[in-house]
């Protein structure tokens, strides 16, 4: 690994660790106040999904700029210029080592086996990437997959403020997460298995070796499962809210219209209270 890789996974760690002790609660402090009444639990992971959407959009917006503008990784998927794509995967190292310690050291709060496995696969993968500079067209495509966190995140932000699951902007945000996410972790499957199968039997992926073969294929069939996990698990969630709003849509509809009868019942009483008032005053 190159001296600027290595500077810029440090610079990731340290970057993302103040991200997440200094900035991100003086900012959330500002951006509502409902971050002060959340125990202090919540605090550590309301910092550390703040970080993570961050790094989720600085990688997944680097990453659609390589993909659309660095024709040389494009042409040449397992051997081309890697200096875009070994910076963008530096920085998620960096982040992927921070994210470890932090689950560490606050795994009784925080603990998740599925995003030990996904970070170690991953890291496992890019290891690669930094080292050798092999594979920068698939390593970059992986990273797509970013994209998706920031709605993840501010599902866990809507419920940690009370939000009711009923809500217009949870329901807005839980169908635009099911939907990114299926686009950019789910949907992209079979061109992205296209791609690597078409490399098979080539002299480029003879070159790669055996232990760079089976890193690769590996771990993106280990992160291919976790996806599909974690897709049906956000399907279902959207799934239940969706329903639930249309439940309570209803529910409101029909307390309206048992409401309005019973409006209409009062009013025919007073009607016939008044009417026999009418008749009364001339029976004298």
């Amino acid at each position: 690994m190159e001296t600027r890789e290595l500077t810029v996974v440090a610079g990731s760690f340290v970057g993302f660790q103040l991200l997440f002790s200094v900035a991100s609660p003086h900012l959330s402090w500002i951006i509502t106040p409902g971050y002060g009444r959340l125990p202090l639990n919540k605090h550590t992971e309301w910092n550390s999904r703040l970080v993570s959407t961050v790094h989720a959009l600085i990688v997944g917006l680097f990453c659609l700029y390589i993909l659309w503008f660095d024709h040389v990784v494009n042409a040449d998927p397992v051997w081309g210029d890697p200096s875009l794509v070994k910076l963008n995967v530096a920085i998620t190292c960096g982040y992927l080592l921070y994210d470890l310690v932090l689950l560490a050291t606050n795994w009784s709060t925080m603990g998740d086996g599925f995003f030990v496995c996904h970070h170690l696969a991953a890291l496992y993968a890019y290891g690669y990437v930094l080292t050798r500079g092999v594979l920068p067209y698939f390593a970059n495509f992986r990273l797509i997959s970013e994209l998706s966190t920031p709605f993840v995140n501010q599902r866990w932000f809507f419920e940690a403020l009370k939000y009711p699951r009923s809500h217009r902007l949870v329901v807005i945000n839980g169908v635009a997460m099911a939907v990114v996410f299926f686009l950019v972790r789910c949907a992209v499957m079979p061109s992205y298995w296209s791609s690597v199968f078409a490399t098979f039997g080539t002299e480029a992926f003879a070159r790669l070796g055996l232990a760079a073969q089976v890193a690769w294929i590996s771990s993106c069939i280990a992160l291919d499962i976790l996806n599909v996990i974690w897709m049906y698990k956000i399907a279902r969630g959207c799934y239940k809210v969706i329903k639930g709003r249309r439940g309570a849509r209803k529910g409101k509809e029909e307390e309206e219209v048992v409401s309005e009868k019973k409006k209409e019942v009062v009013t025919e009483k007073e009607v016939e209270k008044k009417d026999g008032k009418h008749v009364n005053s001339h029976t004298d």
